[in-house]
């Protein structure tokens, strides 16, 4: 059986524009664009990877918290976990999904 999160298909479809893939790892999924990792999928859990200033914002979201992979493992540095509210409204998902994506490729395009 493929594992694949409870999220998986709202962030592939979400992201579609981003020609993303996503690979298994750390007993969750993560999802790249431009070979890199921009969102990390656990279950119900969706992070993104944000520059300094749209983590902090992040940050303030209630409910909002450091993405770790799994108990006792070290947090995934950048990666803001997103509450269900965020999740379920599609604009505020969206804005997220794509600040987090146009980071990963910015970064990305300045190191090639």
């Amino acid at each position: 059986m493929v594992y694949r999160p409870l999220r998986y298909e709202q962030i592939m479809q979400a992201a579609d524009a981003y020609e993303v893939r996503a690979r298994r790892m750390f007993g969750g999924m993560g999802v790249y664009t431009s070979e890199r990792m921009f969102a990390f999928l656990m279950d119900n859990d969706v992070a993104f990877k944000l520059n300094p200033t749209d983590y902090e914002e992040a940050m303030t979201i209630e409910g909002a918290s450091v993405m770790v992979p799994e108990p006792g493992a070290d947090p995934l540095r950048e990666y803001v976990r997103f509450p269900k509210s965020v999740l379920d409204d599609s604009n505020e998902f969206m804005k997220w999904l794509e600040r987090s994506a146009e980071y990963v490729r910015n970064r990305a395009a300045r190191t090639a």
